[in-house]
């Protein structure tokens, strides 16, 4: 079972990572910015169009789960995806996050705001 577990472990961390790399990617931001811890949450926040100093409500618990459905649901919205998908890659990266990098969506822009 160790064997499995291994695997079942690196999927789960390697597939977001690889699909947040192909998000940035596509929005014009470098993609090695995915790999690093902070960085790569502010990288999701200009994408989606909110202020960089989102960062520290990250750090405040409670609040960081409300602020990243916010950026994950703004972020969805940036590539012409809805709030279903903006929940859905809160909740489970994992899949969401390939889904939009390695999927046909396009970025449209900064979706806060509108």
């Amino acid at each position: 079972m160790s064997f499995i577990g291994t695997i079942v472990y690196l999927a789960l961390v390697i597939l977001p990572i690889a699909g947040f790399w192909m998000v940035f990617t596509k929005a014009d931001r470098p993609g090695w910015g995915a790999i690093i811890p902070f960085y790569n949450f502010y990288l999701a926040c200009k994408i989606a169009g909110r202020p960089g100093w989102w960062l520290v409500l990250l750090l405040i618990p409670i609040a960081n789960i409300v602020v990243w459905f916010i950026v994950a649901i703004d972020l969805a919205k940036s590539f012409r995806q809805g709030t279903g998908f903006g929940i859905g890659l809160a909740l489970l990266s994992f899949i969401f996050a390939p889904i939009l990098g390695f999927g046909d969506a396009t970025y449209a822009g900064p979706a806060a705001g509108q």
